[in-house]
């Protein structure tokens, strides 16, 4: 009796395990646009190794990249009310710090973006790599966030040809030891109210 209640048990254990697997394997697969590839849902979980169309770093790279000129480009997604569509101005709810030396882009790393915010991306990494395609760009966000993620493919799709991802984010350069971040300003979005409105449908 004993015996077929402990395998009765393991069983059940290995059922549950397999309807959680299942389950898990549904919403990943649920979390990606099946036409871009692109993390559309929770942003906030472990990340690949690797990143088409970019390379990921780690500290020591990321320092020899950051004395070598490389622009840092922090992808936070924002906290708060949005663009203002009249000024373009950021209403945040909450203040972000950043690496020093960052431009913050806010909200480009979602999957699906808002009218107006590739332009965003575009213009102002154009505007920072002075149109030098081939400028190094590093990318990153927090630790664990797949907005970086998701950046990289985008800037890899505009031309850019070295574009680095930094996975670690704002949480492992504070890791670092005496590396301190930096209050942090959203670049505005140019007062315009298509900067605001939900994706267009075909």
């Amino acid at each position: 009796m004993i015996a077929v209640a402990v395998r009765n048990r393991i069983i059940g254990c290995l059922a549950a395990l397999c309807i959680s697997g299942t389950a898990r394997a549904a919403n990943d697969a649920e979390s990606f646009d099946p036409i871009t590839g692109y993390r559309i849902a929770h942003y906030r979980a472990a990340v690949p190794e690797t990143v088409p169309g970019g390379t990921r770093i780690d500290r020591d790279k990321l320092d020899a990249l950051i004395k070598a000129g490389a622009v840092l480009l922090d992808v936070m997604p924002s906290e708060g009310a949005g663009a203002d569509p009249q000024t373009g101005e950021w209403r945040l709810s909450r203040p972000h710090q950043t690496i020093p030396g960052a431009t913050w882009l806010p909200d480009v790393g979602k999957g699906r973006l808002k009218d107006g915010f590739e332009n965003y991306l575009k213009s102002n990494v154009l505007r920072l790599t002075n149109g030098d395609a081939a400028k190094p760009v590093i990318v990153f966000c927090q630790s664990d966030c797949w907005m970086g993620w998701n950046v990289v493919q985008r800037l890899a799709k505009l031309g850019h040809t070295q574009i680095y991802w930094f996975p670690e984010g704002t949480d492992g350069w504070v890791e670092w030891g005496d590396r301190k971040l930096v209050p942090a300003v959203p670049v505005p979005l140019k007062g315009t109210s298509a900067f605001c409105r939900e994706p267009t449908k075909p």
